[in-house]
């Protein structure tokens, strides 16, 4: 007796998986796989390459602020220092030229590039050894390096010779002085007020060293009525 299935016997099918057909079950697992960039996590910093963290936008802009304010500085610093500064006038000893409380502006520039000159109104460190702190003048260049430098009757001589001072209003009121020469690396300096005992410059204190002399005054900027170049 035959226990096998007889002849046209069918055999059940094998019911589909819930996934359907074999050739769609990978499609379905590519579905499923983990995203590349997973959603973050609310409040989450985003990170950029190299796992740095990103800044917020108010954290760059403040950057930004700090950063140009560091680089101002430095150029605002730099120019003061090599280029130019301002200057306030104190006192009477350059009458009529400079008066009290106006603004100079001083070019160092020019005697970074090269020497100073007769006629240059110059800023110069007080060479005067009882100064406690450093004091700067401001005074008019006379006489140069090898100069002769002489005052007599009221009137300065240099290497002999008369000087027409257009800038001054009225004779030298002090003694004579010298005659001296002037030193090497020496500028003879005077204020333009020649009034008795109204400057005290290098008939005082003799001719400054080139290095005492910060820079030349180009400029009177304020009052801006006195605007004036020097």
């Amino acid at each position: 007796m035959s226990t096998g299935p007889g002849p046209g016997t069918e055999f059940p099918k094998e019911p589909e998986q819930a996934l359907g057909p074999r050739k769609h079950r990978k499609a379905a697992a590519k579905a499923r796989k983990p995203s590349a960039a997973p959603e973050r996590a609310p409040g989450a910093k985003r990170r950029g390459e190299g796992g740095r963290a990103e800044l917020s936008p108010w954290a760059k802009e403040l950057w930004e602020w700090g950063r140009t304010l560091v680089i101002a500085v430095i150029v605002v610093l730099g120019l003061h220092y090599y280029v130019f500064s301002l200057s306030t006038v104190e006192g009477r000893s350059m009458q009529p030229t400079l008066y009290e409380k106006e603004w100079l502006f001083v070019n160092k520039l020019s005697y970074r590039t090269g020497s100073p000159g007769l006629g240059d109104v110059v800023i110069l460190k007080d060479p005067a050894p009882e100064s406690e702190h450093e004091d700067y003048l401001v005074k008019r260049i006379v006489g140069v390096p090898g100069d002769r430098i002489e005052i007599r009757q009221g009137e300065l001589y240099r290497n002999g010779e008369l000087v027409v001072e257009a800038y001054t209003d009225v004779l030298i009121e002090d003694e004579d002085f010298g005659p001296v020469d002037v030193p090497a690396e020496h500028y003879f300096v005077m204020g333009d007020n020649r009034h008795a005992s109204a400057s005290r410059d290098s008939r005082s204190f003799q001719a400054v060293p080139r290095s005492a002399i910060l820079g030349r005054a180009d400029l009177i900027l304020w009052p801006i009525t006195q605007w004036a170049a020097l």
